[in-house]
């Protein structure tokens, strides 16, 4: 398995591994992978009147994971966000905001909401 394969890989572990952490949070799954020209969102998720648009990063610690949420990929994000945002009413007339699971080995995941701003 060549390194790209295995980095895909472990995103994918990680997503699974972040969709369960929320979900007994008491977040209810809306999409996963949402994809769009402008950009993609690993999760969105909603509790309560929130709409929480979630990039998950599998890195050693927290601060590594917020810290790789680059400028570019947080437009990106915004971007997905504003086409999911279009596309669904609740979203569109409610809370939304950009958050960041971080998930390494050995520990709980960690959830940091309102992690970045969605400014274009």
């Amino acid at each position: 398995m060549n390194s790209r394969q295995e980095a895909e890989r472990r995103g994918h572990r990680a997503e699974t591994i972040a969709l369960w952490y929320l979900r007994l949070k008491g977040y209810r799954l809306l999409s996963r992978r949402f994809k769009c020209h402008a950009g993609e969102v690993d999760l969105v998720m909603r509790k309560g009147g929130t709409t929480a648009f979630i990039e998950v990063k599998s890195r050693r610690t927290v601060d590594d994971a917020v810290i790789s949420v680059t400028p570019h990929q947080a437009k990106r994000i915004s971007a997905a966000a504003a086409t999911w945002m279009a596309r669904d009413a609740i979203a569109a007339r409610s809370h939304c905001r950009f958050d960041i699971v971080a998930v390494s080995s050995n520990h709980w995941p960690t959830h940091i909401e309102n992690a970045f701003y969605g400014d274009r």
